[in-house]
């Protein structure tokens, strides 16, 4: 049976040093990291996340500017209000929960967000810089995931990893810190996506599988060599009469199965999850050390 990769453990451990970053700015700099949360529309998925955000940060000692609007606040209204945070000293990191109403172009709002500022990581400036190996916010689901294998004790380095998914979110980035020069990288990457034939015979070879196509339970049993390693960073709701809300959450792996093929596996929920937030906190408080230190 797979040993379970515990991602609210980690996140732990990890939010605990970042409780130590926070105290040492406020004493030495006098300084409290800020971010700045903009929110459009009551989309309950949106709304979930934002609060489990705010919980972190108020955890951890971050202060939050919260923004938020009807469903009808025109393009021009946010594009302003995002300079404003730009040249807001006291905000370090702006967040927009995604997405936006369809009105309003969701990529000219993210290039609008100075890189400086850019703690979700999908400015092309530091998406770029990822790329060729600079110092940048690296995005927060795939950091999390270098940072969930390095606590674990799992090196990537000469292994081969296979990433089912080309998402700008998950798949590119993590496919480009993996193969990174880089202790916790140096990984032969290979991506799968959804025109991609016979998945199976890419996934079976992996070392590592990292499940990010957006399809419950997708990868499975059969798809796994014995002993991989297998990250899964999907969410997903199917019906479940039997459960009080009528679903349940599952991954892009079928868990039950391929845990008793996999050396290690992440659950759905308690794994990648918790990391997602953390590494945003995480930016955010190097973002507030880059611009005091």
């Amino acid at each position: 049976m797979a040993r379970i990769i515990d991602g609210n453990a980690v996140s732990k451990e990890i939010r605990e040093d970042l409780k130590k970053r926070v105290a040492k700015l406020q004493e030495l700099q006098n300084i409290t990291p800020g971010l700045a949360v903009i929110l459009v529309g009551e989309n309950p998925a949106s709304q979930s996340y934002v609060r489990a955000k705010h919980r972190a940060c108020k955890n951890i000692g971050i202060r939050t500017k919260d923004f938020n609007f009807p469903s009808d606040i025109s393009e021009a209204e946010i594009l302003n209000l995002v300079d404003t945070l730009n040249n807001d000293p006291e905000i370090h990191g702006i967040l927009v929960q995604l997405p936006l109403s369809a009105h309003i172009d969701e990529q000219k709002v993210l290039l609008k967000i100075h890189p400086d500022k850019d703690v979700d990581g999908f400015h092309p400036q530091s998406i770029g810089k990822l790329v060729i190996g600079l110092d940048t916010f690296f995005p927060c689901t795939p950091f999390g995931i270098i940072k969930l294998l390095e606590h674990t004790g799992i090196s990537p380095e000469g292994k081969h990893v296979c990433v089912v998914g080309r998402s700008n979110i998950v798949g590119k980035p993590i496919a480009n810190l993996l193969m990174q020069k880089e202790k916790h990288a140096n990984a032969t990457v290979t991506v799968c996506h959804s025109r991609t034939p016979d998945i199976k015979n890419f996934t079976l070879q992996a070392d590592i599988v990292i499940a990010a196509i957006g399809k419950p339970e997708f990868i499975t049993a059969d798809m796994v060599k014995e002993g991989a390693v297998v990250i899964d960073v999907g969410i997903n709701r199917i019906d479940d009469p039997e459960k009080e809300k009528g679903y349940r959450l599952v991954g892009d792996v079928d868990f039950d199965n391929v845990s008793k093929i996999a050396s290690a596996i992440t659950p759905v929920p308690g794994g990648v999850g918790p990391m997602t937030i953390t590494m945003l906190m995480y930016n955010t408080i190097l973002s507030a050390e880059r611009a005091h230190y």
